[in-house]
Formats: structure tokens, sequence, C-alpha cells
């Protein structure tokens, strides 16, 4: 009877226990699942069953967690702070360097409402005070913390994460207070006009970057300051033979300035950015999602703007590495024009399939085109006029052109901050013939397919640059050789064949006879439509731009190159 007594109250208790099996049971919305696990009642009637919380937290868990967490650290209880969230030892540093290395105090922490209903992110405002060696200054910023719920437990904790304390921070950052270890600038355009992030978005992150390459070489004075050190930093370098100056340029991100204590005297840095035309790519790009841009000067390799549809987010102007898709093909046609695989005006093949290393290679919609030219191919954007001449090429020899001849992949460019200069890997079968295309391993990002048609329009590759050499005396790369005038001119007339009566005639309608362009799409995995590649060139300015799913480039990119040209 007390057996039976005693198994019927833990029925009442846990009905979701049947024969020891664990099962989830909702007790209705807003409510938490419980997995409830059990061993099996047996004998004595005897159990270990322990209920878990599971599923995401309610919104009243979320809004008591981010509350508690704000107030601990709001009166600088580190521990318990920590305690709250998921990765104490992480919280537990980075609040303590928070006061001690940023010296942050009188901190103020204000919840916000979460952008939807249920939502587990709160934002929230942070009011506190900098101070160092007798210089302090008010600070404010807003951040956001998410809350979820750990699976082996339980527990509604803040999920920890650097940008919590910071939106600037990643993992590896640090806020430091403290004498700057590099002068500030005042950078210039070309026309001496000052450049800033507030009036140019998109030149944001690049004028970090050429503060921290440029700050002693423009004679500023450094001043006391709050910013964010990035995990890649370099030590600061004492002279232009260090270590850490020769590979600033490879820094992926420099070290941003967060609030000036003591401003310092800054140093004045030219650099070679129109102004007129760095506020058009900042009006095209601002106009679309995901789009990117860059405009070069093909006579000297000066870069004209750089502009981001993201100007916070990660620089695909000048770092990216994407597949270029078509417009590689400039690049493949200046090899197969070489090695006379190919003639403007000759016959070539494009038949509807072509199939190497045993892959099927198609053209868009299945086209083919009967009894052409190679200038007819190169125009429509033909990829199996491409592919038939695989068989006759070397596994390296798209590498050695595109190193050769446009500098590209060589990992020796250095345009005064950090930038990607483009990859055309050796590969074999199936990926050889794809890379032709500008598909298989190659990657590149507007500024290299810039410079591309830089190439193609001056007939010789000039490293593309922010600010002059003679500033710090850096050697600009150079390509082994140069396409011969042949080739050179050859390209140039396929290129303003395609802005004519090819796929890129309607974004370059009306620019006249010293112009050409190449369009391209490149297949991404999971991405419904492809990147929209564009780049051209006319007169003595060449520019590419990508929209990221953008669809065909014509369509997408080719609008903004178009306002670039004109």
């Amino acid at each position: 009877m007390g057996n039976r007594r005693r198994a019927t109250e833990r029925k009442k208790v846990h009905p979701g226990v049947l024969g020891g099996a664990a099962v989830a049971i909702v007790c209705g919305v807003g409510v938490a699942a419980y997995a409830v696990v059990g061993n099996g009642a047996g004998g004595d009637g005897k159990s270990d069953e322990k209920s878990v919380a599971t599923g995401p937290p309610t919104a009243a868990e979320v809004r008591t967690t981010a509350r508690a967490f704000l107030t601990a650290w709001e009166k600088g209880d580190v521990a318990g702070a920590a305690a709250l969230t998921d990765d104490r030892k992480q919280a537990r540093a980075a609040l303590t360097a928070y006061r001690k290395e940023a010296r942050i105090a009188e901190v103020v922490l204000t919840p916000g409402k979460p952008a939807a209903r249920k939502s587990a992110k709160v934002p929230f405002k942070a009011a506190a005070t900098v101070s160092y060696e007798g210089k302090t200054k008010p600070y404010a910023y807003e951040s956001t913390l998410t809350v979820a719920r750990r699976a082996a437990d339980g527990k509604v904790l803040v999920s920890w994460a650097p940008s919590v304390v910071h939106p600037e921070l990643r993992p590896g950052d640090r806020l430091v207070t403290g004498a700057a270890g590099t002068p500030p600038i005042k950078a210039v355009d070309r026309d001496g006009g000052a450049l800033t992030a507030a009036k140019y978005p998109s030149l944001g992150t690049v004028l970090d970057g050429l503060r921290e390459k440029f700050g002693k070489e423009a004679g500023g004075k450094a001043g006391v300051e709050l910013r964010v050190v990035r995990a890649d930093a370099e030590p600061d370098a004492d002279d232009k033979g260090s270590a850490a100056a020769k590979k600033s340029d490879a820094k992926d991100t420099p070290d941003k300035t967060l609030l000036a204590l003591s401003p310092g005297t800054p140093g004045t840095l030219k650099t070679t950015i129109s102004p007129r035309t760095q506020a058009k790519a900042e009006k095209e790009t601002a106009k679309r999602k995901r789009a990117s841009v860059v405009v070069v000067r093909p006579s000297t390799g000066e870069i004209l703007a750089v502009a981001n549809s993201e100007p916070a987010g990660f620089n695909t102007a000048l770092q990216g590495s994407l597949a270029p898709g078509s417009t590689m093909k400039v690049i493949t046609s200046s090899m197969l024009l070489e090695k006379d695989l190919a003639g403007v005006d000759k016959k070539h093949p494009c038949p509807k399939y072509e199939t190497y290393g045993g892959w099927k290679f198609q053209n868009d919609d299945k086209f083919q085109i009967k009894g052409g030219t190679f200038r007819a191919s190169f125009a429509r954007s033909c990829n199996t006029a491409f592919i038939t001449q695989a068989k006759k090429l070397d596994d390296d020899s798209l590498t050695k052109q595109a190193q050769d001849v446009f500098g590209l992949g060589r990992d020796n460019w250095s345009i005064g901050v950090a930038s990607f200069d483009g990859a055309v890997p050796v590969q074999s079968d199936a990926q050889m013939a794809a890379s032709l295309i500008g598909q298989g391993g190659v990657r590149m990002n507007p500024l290299n397919m810039a410079s591309v048609a830089a190439t193609v329009k001056s007939g010789t590759f000039r490293q593309p640059y922010l600010v002059s050499p003679d500033l710090d005396d850096r050697q600009l790369a150079r390509a082994p050789r140069k396409m011969s005038g042949r080739t050179a001119s050859a390209l140039r007339d396929l290129m303003h064949y395609t802005g004519v009566a090819g796929t890129a005639a309607k974004p370059m309608a009306g620019l006249g006879s010293d112009s050409g362009a190449k369009t391209g799409s490149a297949e991404v995995d999971g991405q419904k439509k492809p990147n929209g590649w564009f780049t051209a060139y006319r007169g003595d300015v060449a520019a590419a731009a990508v929209v990221q799913a953008g669809g065909h480039g014509g369509d997408s990119a080719g609008p903004v190159v178009r306002a670039m040209l004109r």
C-alpha cells in the first residue's frame, strides 16, 4: 500500500514518466518545457527523477536575467555579473579589464525593450566616464546582450560574447585607455579636402588603417585615447624597418579610437581619393544591399573611390574573397589570345554543353552559338567557349597568366591599408576548367577586378594605391611581364564590343568609343541568386563592382559601375 501511495504521489508531480522514458511536457504559451528524466521505479519504488527546464527562455526570464546582469555590472560586482553568464572566466576577465584597462567608471546601464515580443536579445545603453592621469570625459554607447537557456541544467544566462561589453569588440580584442601608440591623422583627398567617416561612411575603416600605417610618417603627435586594440595587432614599430611596420598592410582590422581624452596633434596625410567619385560611390552602394565598388586610374594605379553598402561591416571592396564569375574571362581571354587558342574574329566553338574532368558545363539558358567567332562568344559570355580549350592548357596556365601579367595572387600589394590581392590557385581537371570562367578556386574582390580592367586599358599592370609610395619609400608590386600590344588591343576590342552589343550594352550605353566592359555572375552554394559582377573602363577611369545575391551582373552591378564612369 505504501509503495502504491508513493507511486501515486510521484505520478501527480511528474505525469510525464512512463516506464522510465523521457518525454517533453509543454504547459502552455510562455511557459518553459521540461525534460523529465528517470531510471524507472523498481522494487521499492525509489528513483532519481529530476526536472530540467528546456526550450527558449520566457519573456519574463529574459527580462529578469538581463536586468540582474546589468545591475551587477553597474555596481562593479564583477563576480556576480560573470556568474550570470555562460562563460564566467571570459566574462570576469573582460569586465575586470573594463574598469582597470579601459578605465571606465561611474557606469549607468539602462536596458531597453527587445525588438520583438519573444526575442532573447536585449538592447541597452551605457553611460560612463573615462579617466586617465587627471583627464576625464563622459562616454556613452549602446550594445546588446542575448539571453539563453543552458541545456545542461536549464539555467537562464547571458550568452557571453565580447560585444556585450562594447559592440566594437570581437574575440581577443581589448578596450584600453592610455597614450595612443600612433598619432592621429588628418586625411585629405586629392584636392586637399578633409576625409572623415561622417562625410564618407565607407572610408571609416580605411581611415583607421591609414592612421595605423602612416600616423608616424604624417608627423602628428599622439594623444590619450580610449580605443579598441585588435587581437591581430602588431607591436608598435619605432622604425620603418621593423617587422610590425612591414606587416601593417596585412592587418585585417586596424585599432579603433572610441574617445579622445587628449586628441593629440594630427599630421596631414594626402590620399588619392577623388571627393566627387567617392561621394557618388557612397550614394550608389547605399541604394543597394551588399554592394561594393572600387574605382582606379589606369595610367597611375591611384584609387579614386572605395565604397560598401554596409560601411561598418567587412570591407568587401578591398578585402573580399569571392568567385568573380565571368569577369574572370578577361584574364582567361588574354591567355587564349597569347597562346593562339583564340582570335577576335576567328571561328570559335560555343556548344550548348561541354564536359571536362567529369563535369558537364553549360551556358546561361543553355544557349549555343553555331559557327560564331570568339568575339561573339566573349560578348555573350559563352562558358563552353572557354571550357573547350581546357584540354589544351596546363594546370598552372591560368595561375601564371594572372600572376605574371595582371599582378594578381602574388600577395605583395601594398596599397596603404589591408587588402586581398586575389587568388588563382593551380588546379586540375574539372576545377581547372571551372577557374577559366571564374568559378572553382578563383577568388577576387572589386579592387582586383578594377585593376584588371585598368590593366587592359593601359596595357600594363600598375598596382593600385591610396597613398603615394613617396611618403614611406615602399615598393609597389610589379608584374613580371606585360602583355603584348596586340593582345591588349584585342582585349580592348572584345570589351568594347561587349559594351556595345553584348551583355554589358545596357549599362555602357552612350559612354563612347573609349570604353569597354565585362559582366559576370558567380554561383554561390546555398544562395538563390548568384553574385552579380561588372568591370569596365572609360578613358582614364576603371571600376568594378559586385552585388552579392544580386543576380545578373549587367542588371545589378552594371548600374553602379556606370555611375562611376560617368
